[in-house]
C-alpha cells in the first residue's frame, strides 16, 4: 500500500475527532439579555479569576451539565457608554481569546436576528444556520468580493435540526441594525433568511481556528414588516430570549453524550 500523504492524515485526524463524545461547549452570545436565562438554566457560574486579559470586559459563565463543560461568553459592557459590546469586532475578539483559552469541542453562536415576512418568517420563529457571510463588506474588486462576503458553510447538523424541529435558513451579518439599499441587495444575493451582527465573525474565528460551529437564531424583528427595526426589536426581545433559551437548551441536551458526527 502507499504511504499516506499529509492530506490523508489530516482527514484522518478529523475523523477520529468527529468520532470523540463532545465534552466541551462554548457558547457564544452577544448580549447580557440573551445570555442570562441561559445562565440561569445551565446553572452556570461567573468567573471570577478571568482567563481573559486584564482590563478587558469580557464575561464568562461556565459549569458542568450533565456530561458536558459548558462556557458562556458575552463580551461585556463597553466601558466608556455601558451598553453590550454588539457587533462584529467584539464578536470575533471574544471568540478568538475563548478558543484559545478554554479549547472547546464545539462552539454554539446563539443570539436574536432579524427576517423576512418574504421568506415566511415570524416573531419567535428559531432558525438553525445552514450558512453565513456578510452584507456590508463591499469590495468591487475581483477576488476581493468574495473575500468580502466570506460565506461559510456551519457544521452540518441534520439529525439535531430534524430532532428540535428548527427551522433552516442561511444567516448574513453586518454591523448596523437596520439595513441599507445595498446592504439590502447583499442579503438577497446571500439568500439570507436571517440577519444578525455576529455570526459571520464567529464563523471566520471558528474556521480559522478549525473548531466546528453552529448558529441558533431567534427573531426578534421583521425587516420588511411595517414597525422600524429598533422599535419591533426592543419590544419582542424579552419574549424571542424565551425562545432562544429553550432552543439552546434542547440542543445542548440533543448534544450531550454525541459525537460530532452523530448531530
Amino acid at each position: 500500500m502507499a504511504p499516506h500523504g499529509e492530506g490523508s492524515e489530516e482527514a484522518m485526524v478529523v475523523q477520529d475527532e468527529n468520532r470523540k463524545p463532545i465534552s466541551s461547549i462554548l457558547i457564544v452570545i452577544a448580549m447580557q439579555t440573551e445570555a442570562m436565562p441561559i445562565v440561569n438554566k445551565l446553572q452556570l457560574k461567573e468567573d471570577l479569576d478571568s482567563v481573559f486579559p486584564k482590563g478587558v470586559p469580557w464575561v464568562r459563565y461556565h459549569g458542568v451539565y450533565k456530561d458536558l463543560h459548558i462556557n458562556l461568553v458575552w463580551p461585556g459592557k463597553d466601558s466608556t457608554l455601558g451598553v453590550d459590546s454588539v457587533g462584529t469586532v467584539s464578536a470575533s475578539l471574544v471568540t478568538y481569546a475563548a478558543i484559545q483559552a478554554l479549547q472547546p469541542d464545539l462552539i454554539i453562536n446563539a443570539g436574536t436576528a432579524g427576517s423576512f415576512k418574504v421568506k415566511g418568517a415570524s416573531i419567535t420563529d428559531v432558525f438553525l444556520a445552514s450558512d453565513v457571510a456578510f452584507h456590508d463588506r463591499r469590495i468591487p474588486i475581483p477576488v476581493f468580493d468574495l473575500y468580502g462576503v466570506g460565506s461559510r458553510q456551519s457544521f452540518s447538523t441534520p439529525n439535531l435540526l430534524k430532532e428540535l424541529n428548527l427551522k433552516a435558513g442561511k444567516l448574513s451579518t453586518g454591523d448596523s441594525l437596520d439595513i441599507s439599499p445595498q446592504e439590502e441587495a447583499s442579503i438577497v444575493a446571500n439568500d439570507a433568511t436571517v440577519k444578525d451582527m455576529e455570526g459571520a465573525a464567529v464563523a471566520y474565528v471558528a474556521d480559522l481556528l478549525k473548531v466546528p460551529a453552529i448558529f441558533i437564531k431567534a427573531v426578534t424583528d421583521i425587516v420588511d414588516g411595517d414597525k422600524p427595526t429598533a422599535e419591533e426589536f426592543l419590544q419582542n426581545l424579552a419574549a424571542v430570549t424565551a425562545a432562544l433559551d429553550q432552543a439552546v437548551t434542547q440542543a445542548v441536551d440533543f448534544i450531550n453524550g454525541k459525537c460530532l458526527s452523530e448531530l
